[in-house]
């Protein structure tokens, strides 16, 4: 039975070969993989001389090794200077002596790291600036070349044009100030390829500043208290606070690196503590933002505090928090740009999750905008009686996220700020005045001469009345006849300095325009839809005659005032109505008793 299976495994594989044969070699001795042309690598440069960090990091590392004729590679020389071994070494030689003297490299993390090198100056393509010397009577720009085409790896060297003014500076002398001074043992023993005084010196030198810009910031803000009247104030004073520290900092970087460069500190050391000097003056700069946000803060506060916009304090407050973190955050993100952290990948991945943040955070992020809205626009405030879209009530408080109002039914209704910044708001609170505007509806059997009296006697009230301006001019008209009634409209102003007081004004207006119209004899019409069973109360026929006489005086002697009123008769009786009138309660006379 085995060896017929073994017979029949063999006819099909015979089969098969017979059938495709390179399908089964390619079964049986594996599928061929497909080759896939790699990118080729750009060769790594053994003195790192690939991109400008690179060049500037290698040199420093050659002198500080005392390895000149290693340092020379890092420069563009020509034929003759190159093959020279002397030449070289006395080249690199002078170059640190005057880095040394009077020299800056921009520090490692802002120098260029791409091969490309940077291309946001204004420099050339290729070139790039990466420090100075300085001294009494050299000045030389520190430029860095990519002496490499686009075909060929980059290779970035100090320019011949550097190289050749360093080759024609005039050196002082062999040695540095410091080197002249120092012992021979601090010398000649070294930590880091840097003789072991240069360390010592700038730790003294650390102290001396520090203890120096101290006194002199002590000494500035001695004579600002002298000059300045409001320097012993709360703002003076919080003033000087917030500026004292960041500027101490900033005065014992700028000493530092002053004193350290005329003394002759190795470049070695200053390039090293570059970092740190630009930490420091990032710190300074952040503290400063962060004692200015403080100020500004407890001002903004004390202010709305005056003002009584006890709503805006808890946006203040958190418009401070929010600079805080921002500052904070800024300030992490350039002092691990300094360090040489690259934080592109980073600020990616948090714009990722600020985006997905905010859109999930939508509704607060509106809320929010919304009451800083508020607080800038104020078209309502706390106490205000207003009314939101078909909603009435009393502005009891406003805060970050809503607003609430007490409606006429002691209800409580809130509403959110963003809503509310885009609902239109009439508030009631800030009225200058109020509007007097009843309509009489008088019978259709009044006479002429009682509406001319009507009309006379309404603006001679209106006129005189002191609570009701004159300007705009108050407006008494008959307006029209209708089916059922004679209608007089009235348009004036009350001048009040709130709605209750407002109402006690007209109050009083329309109780004596009541006693004008019964003294005219005229009534009032009822609605024509209206069915009523009394006693019809018969027209005064005497007030009739005595309102027409005296109307036919009035014309006798031109004084119908209408359709207008003469300007003199409306001195005449401005402030003659005596309000409030005899009887009523005097609050005021009251408590002068």
């Amino acid at each position: 039975m085995i060896l017929v299976v073994k017979r029949l495994l063999s006819f099909i594989l015979l089969l098969t070969l017979l059938i495709k044969p390179e399908s089964v070699t390619a079964q049986l001795l594996g599928s061929a993989k497909t080759a896939v042309e790699e990118p080729a690598k750009t060769p790594e440069d053994s003195l790192g001389r690939r991109t400008p960090q690179g060049t500037v990091n290698g040199f420093i590392k050659a002198i500080g090794d005392q390895n000149y004729l290693r340092a020379s590679q890092y420069f563009v020389l020509s034929k003759r200077s190159y093959r020279k071994t002397a030449e070289r070494i006395r080249i690199a030689k002078t170059f640190q002596l005057l880095l040394d003297q009077g020299g800056n490299f921009s520090p490692s993390s802002i120098i260029s790291n791409k091969e490309l090198g940077r291309i946001d100056d204004d420099l050339s393509t290729g070139v790039d600036l990466v420090g100075n010397i300085s001294t009494d009577k050299t000045a030389i720009q520190l430029y860095l070349e990519n002496q490499s085409d686009d075909s060929q790896p980059a290779l970035w060297l100090f320019s011949a044009e550097t190289i050749e003014a360093i080759m024609a500076a005039d050196i002082k002398g062999e040695k540095t100030f410091l080197d002249r001074i120092l012992p021979n043992i601090l010398i000649e023993k070294k930590l880091g390829n840097v003789p072991i005084g240069h360390w010592a010196v700038v730790v003294v030198m650390t102290v001396v500043c520090y203890l120096l810009s101290r006194f002199l910031i002590f000494l500035f803000v001695f004579l600002i208290q002298k000059l300045w009247r409001n320097a012993a104030s709360e703002k003076g004073t919080a003033i000087i606070e917030a500026f004292t520290l960041p500027v101490q900092m900033y005065l014992t970087v700028i000493v530092f690196v002053a004193l350290t460069q005329r003394m002759g500190i190795s470049i070695i050391v200053r390039q090293r503590f570059s970092i740190i000097i630009i930490t420091i003056g990032i710190l300074a700069f952040l503290i400063l933002l962060w004692r200015m946000t403080d100020f500004v803060t407890m001002f903004t506060r004390s202010r709305m505090n005056r003002r009584g916009r006890i709503s805006a304090v808890s946006a203040i407050l958190f418009l401070s928090r929010a600079t805080k973190v921002a500052i904070v955050f800024i300030g992490i993100i350039a002092i691990l740009g300094i360090i040489g952290v690259d934080v592109t990948a980073g600020l990616a991945a948090l714009g990722i999750g600020g985006i997905a943040l905010a859109l999930g955070a939508q509704k607060t992020i509106e809320n929010f905008v919304g009451s800083v809205s508020l607080i800038a626009d104020q078209p309502l405030r706390v106490g205000d009686y207003c009314r939101v879209d078909d909603i009435k009530g009393t502005v009891e408080s406003i805060g970050m996220r809503s607003t609430t109002l007490r409606t006429a039914g002691r209800t409580i209704v809130t509403i959110p700020n963003g809503q509310l910044s885009a609902s239109k708001i009439e508030n009631f609170a800030h009225r200058d005045r109020f509007i007097l505007n009843p309509i009489f509806n008088f019978r259709l059997d009044t006479t002429p001469d009682q509406i001319r009296y009507l009309l006379v006697e309404l603006r001679s009230l209106l006129y005189a009345h002191p609570s009701v301006l004159n300007f705009p001019t108050p407006n008494v008209r008959f307006t029209s006849i209708t089916t059922d009634a004679l209608k007089i409209e009235i348009n004036a102003y009350i001048e009040a300095a709130n709605f209750d007081i407002s109402q006690e004004a007209q109050e009083d207006i329309l109780l004596r325009m009541i006693d004008v119209i019964e003294k005219s004899g005229a009534s009032l019409a009822y609605p024509s839809q209206t069915l009523y069973v009394a006693r019809e109360t018969p027209l005064s026929n005497e007030k009739s005659e005595a309102v027409s006489e005296t109307v036919k005086k009035w014309k006798e002697n031109n004084e119908l005032q209408v359709p207008k009123f003469d300007p003199k008769r409306i001195e005449e009786l401005k402030g003659t109505i005596k309000y409030p009138d005899d009887g009523s309660f005097k609050p005021e006379e009251d408590y002068n008793l």
